[in-house]
């Protein structure tokens, strides 16, 4: 094989897959995890039931690798910019403010991922490979707690009280008279940062 249809080849393989992705993420979030059969997934892929299993062994596996994929270009979109010598206030209102954006501009994967981590899907993470993806803003929350600037409780309470307004204020069903826009969005951090930080 010569090196011109080698890279064709890989860059055709790379199309396949990344069809694959999107097609998941479209139809889980239209459909659901049950409707969404690897036949209907490859169908709105363009290509063969048979090709999906190329690149996966099952729906489960392509479900969880969908998943892990999006987290990790989750955790590139909130460390964007990261500085671990700012203040920790700092690094985490800019964090925050990422991962907000990153909810509103990419709300197909954002629900992607919310649903996954509500379903019995989840149980097949290893979540130490996940939370690698979000190293620096955990190592500043636990910084935060020993210069005694974070209240010391587990990372896992602080993370709720951090992330969870994010998910609730970005979907508009469930704040539907919500204004996006920056004056709010300090707001909410501010309250997300009170809860969290000794008084």
């Amino acid at each position: 094989m010569n090196v011109y249809l080698f890279f064709a080849m890989r860059i055709k393989d790379e199309e396949k897959q990344e069809a694959l992705f999107e097609a998941t993420v479209k139809l889980v979030n239209e459909i659901g995890f049950a409707a969404s059969s690897v036949a209907k997934i490859a169908k709105e892929a363009k290509v063969s039931a048979a090709t999906l299993y190329v690149y996966y062994k099952n729906k489960e596996d392509l479900l969880v690798s969908t998943y892990l994929a999006i987290k990790r270009h989750t955790s590139k979109a909130i460390l964007k910019d990261f500085d671990a010598s700012m203040p920790i206030r700092g690094i985490l209102e800019r964090a925050w403010f990422n991962m907000f954006r990153y909810a509103m501009e990419q709300s197909h994967y954002f629900q992607f991922a919310e649903q996954f981590a509500n379903s019995p899907y989840a149980d097949l993470i290893d979540l130490e490979e996940v939370e690698s993806y979000f190293e620096p803003i955990i190592q500043a929350l636990q910084k935060g707690i020993h210069q005694k600037i974070v209240k010391d409780v587990s990372v896992d309470i602080l993370k709720a009280f951090i992330y969870y307004p994010i998910v609730v204020l970005s979907n508009s069903r469930m704040c539907r008279d919500f204004n996006i826009c920056e004056d709010n969005m300090k707001t909410a951090f501010r309250l997300a940062w009170d809860a969290i930080k000794i008084h």
